[in-house]
């Protein structure tokens, strides 16, 4: 039996991603503050921001999750707050730095000793993983940050036979875009024409992009900018 263990899969690219996996024969085991519209999921209510989540998260996965199993360990989850460099809440960056960099370490401390051959660590990251936007701090440097942690786990489990990706979304359709908009139609066509086919990316290419990263390992250690082509000015 394969499985995905994946962060954030009540919505968005994360529930696109289960439910992939799921129908690729995967059984999947989600990590959400809120529960996915999918009962073939199995799904533990938490926050990942929260102070206690190492303990929790530990608690679970040593519980359900075996050793010498072929996982796809999938970091997904992520927080998002409109801040600047020059407003910047340290309260509120802690807390999405928590969700959306520490979350991360803590699976991987409880699942990479438990890994196969053949098990992957897919990181999601951004296009905002390597440039900016202007009011969007908070979010550009964890997502910065995980494109680190991909490049250092891609070393770090060299002769392990696992592998890692960052798969770099551009702007997706999904629930957390629209509401960093404030659903302004205005905003979303302009953020549309920003790709060369002119349209927002749909939330089932990306879990389509993470399944083929985790089933080839030839992809060990790259970043794969899953953007329909974002135009530079």
């Amino acid at each position: 039996m394969k499985t995905l263990v994946i962060t954030g899969a009540s919505k968005g690219i994360g529930l696109a991603t289960a439910r992939l996996f799921c129908d690729s024969g995967y059984k999947i085991i989600n990590f959400s503050r809120t529960s996915p519209p999918d009962d073939r999921f199995v799904s533990h209510m938490i926050d990942l921001g929260d102070l206690n989540a190492n303990e929790k998260v530990g608690a679970i996965l040593d519980e359900i999750v075996g050793r010498g199993e072929e996982i796809c360990l999938v970091h997904n989850a992520a927080a998002m707050v409109f801040d600047s460099t020059q407003g910047t809440d340290p309260e509120k960056l802690s807390q999405v730095l928590r969700t959306n960099v520490v979350a991360p370490v803590i699976f991987n401390r409880h699942l990479i000793e438990k890994m196969n051959s053949g098990s992957s660590i897919i990181y999601i990251g951004s296009t905002l993983s390597e440039k900016a936007v202007p009011n969007s701090f908070s979010y550009v440097t964890s997502k910065h940050a995980i494109l680190g942690m991909m490049r250092s786990t891609c070393q770090d489990l060299s002769g392990t036979a696992v592998h890692t990706c960052c798969v770099c979304p551009g702007f997706t359709d999904t629930e957390m875009l629209r509401t960093h908009v404030n659903n302004d139609e205005k905003v979303l066509n302009n953020l549309s024409s920003l790709s060369t086919f002119g349209r927002l990316i749909e939330p089932a290419e990306i879990a389509k992009t993470i399944l083929f990263a985790a089933q080839n390992p030839v992809l060990n250690g790259a970043a794969i900018h899953a953007n329909l082509g974002q135009i530079e000015s």
